[in-house]
């Protein structure tokens, strides 16, 4: 099973009605935009957050320098977080599962279980290979 990941675009006009007469566009999703299309690999992540680091590990144990945006030391780090568990769809502020975020290519890949889940059926490279992180 191979996970599909969606452009900016086509989340911000199916899930947030963004481009919409009336609309506000949330500050945190801008934020998230913004950091997420400043390299190939982005993660966000918490400092203390093991499956932070398990993450961040497995990403330079295959030879890709993400950026990684910890959202406990970020000045912004909360609004961030708040609006990240929203993409993902979590309930809770402190949901289980909803950090670390990761995008490719600008993509959202999604929390670990999804990063996980690509990297098992090899559908990972592919995708460090599009957006330039890997040159295997």
């Amino acid at each position: 099973m191979q996970y599909q990941t969606e452009s900016w675009g086509s989340y911000k006009m199916n899930k947030l009605g963004f481009g919409g007469v009336g609309m506000v566009a949330d500050t945190g999703l801008l934020r998230i935009e913004s950091l997420a299309a400043e390299s190939a690999v982005v993660i966000f992540s918490v400092s203390t957050c093991c499956m932070c680091h398990a993450v961040k590990g497995l990403f330079r144990g295959m030879g890709v320098s993400p950026t990684v945006h910890e959202l406990d030391l970020h000045p912004y780090g909360g609004d961030i977080q708040r609006s990240l568990i929203r993409l993902l769809g979590c309930s809770g502020s402190s949901s289980p599962g909803s950090l670390p975020v990761v995008f490719i290519g600008g993509k959202l890949v999604g929390a670990m279980d999804r990063v996980m889940a690509s990297h098992i059926n090899g559908s990972l490279v592919p995708l460090l290979k599009d957006a330039g992180a890997l040159w295997l």
